[in-house]
Parts: C-alpha cells; sequence; structure tokens
C-alpha cells in the first residue's frame, strides 16, 4: 500500500529520481521518460473523463484505463532484478490487453469504416481522447527505445500499444459513434 506523508524529500534535487527498485536515476533517464509519459496520457484521460458524464460506459472504461495506468506506471517504474526480489512487482498481465482489445471491439461495432483520416477533432470528449492518443504514442516511442536498451515487459509494450488504438477508436466513438468526425480532406487549404 502506497502511504506518502511527505510530498517534498529534497532527494530530486540533484536531478534524480528513484525507481521502485530503489535505485537513483536520472531525470531525464529513458526509463523515467517512459512512465512519466504515462504519467501524462493519465492526466489527459482525467481531462476527456470531465467531458464523459453522459457516456457512462465509455466513461467506466476510461476510469479502469487510468488505473490501468498507474499499473503500467509502476511495471515501468520497476526494472528487472539481477536477483529475484523479495516482493512480487507489480506488472501488466495478458488479460488487461485482452479487455483493452474486447473494449476497442465494442466501440468500433458502432462505428463504421474509415473513409478518410480524421482530424483530432469533434466534441470535447473526442479532442481530449485524441491527445490523450498522441500522448500515448510519444509513450510508446519511448518505451520501444528503452526496450532496445533493457527489458521492458512484453505485456506492457502491447498494453501501450493496444491503448493508443483504444483511445482512437474511443475519439470516434465520442463523435456522435462517428457521426460528427471531423474529415481530412487533402490539400484543401492550397
Amino acid at each position: 500500500m502506497v502511504k506518502l506523508n511527505k510530498i517534498y524529500t529534497r532527494t530530486g534535487d540533484d536531478g534524480t529520481t528513484g525507481l521502485v527498485t530503489g535505485e537513483r536515476r536520472r531525470k531525464d533517464d529513458l526509463r523515467i521518460e517512459a512512465f512519466g509519459t504515462i504519467d501524462e496520457v493519465n492526466s489527459v484521460l482525467g481531462m476527456a473523463r470531465l467531458h464523459a458524464a453522459d457516456e457512462s460506459e465509455l466513461d467506466a472504461m476510461l476510469s479502469r484505463i487510468q488505473n490501468d495506468c498507474f499499473d503500467l506506471g509502476a511495471d515501468l517504474a520497476t526494472p528487472e532484478p539481477e536477483t529475484k526480489p523479495e516482493w512480487e512487482p507489480l506488472r501488466i498481465v495478458d488479460s488487461q490487453v485482452e479487455r483493452l482489445e474486447a473494449e476497442i471491439d465494442r466501440l468500433n461495432g458502432d462505428l463504421e469504416p474509415l473513409k478518410s483520416f480524421v482530424l483530432p477533432a469533434g466534441s470535447p470528449l473526442s479532442a481530449n481522447l485524441h491527445l490523450a492518443r498522441a500522448v500515448c504514442r510519444r509513450a510508446e516511442r519511448l518505451a520501444v527505445a528503452l526496450a532496445a536498451e533493457e527489458t521492458v515487459t512484453p505485456a506492457a509494450l502491447r498494453y501501450i500499444n493496444r491503448l493508443s488504438d483504444f483511445l482512437f477508436v474511443a475519439a470516434r466513438w465520442a463523435n456522435d459513434k462517428g457521426r460528427a468526425e471531423v474529415l481530412w480532406v487533402p490539400g484543401k487549404s492550397r
């Protein structure tokens, strides 16, 4: 259980932060960047949910995803130890990825196939979901770069990839199930 009594510790004043293992890393380390960007995704999802009051099914999905983002952050903040730890690290599991896939299929079932790229616009809910998707894609790029240097759990990488897919479909769905999408018109402003 997490218990935070004191918010500032001054231990990060030297430009480092602690991982779950206690190891200190520079704040611009790829691992820190990756889980920090997942935190950004979670924050944007919080903004999106401000506009989801009339969409209880989608809001429930987003609520679960916000909790998953903390699991994902913990996964990314816990490098594979050289020796077996005394505690079980929190990791993303396949069932979390599978749930995202089922939710993508559920929302996508209400949508017509795409005939053009969509612009990240429309309703406030949709626009915020598109922003979360773009930040999630950045998190994925960082996690892939990290995986080239250190071990990243495969389920975490799959979850991030599937999350951006979910956010794209959810953003389309939030625009009146695709009927109010703003479509890209190639060369329109020439």
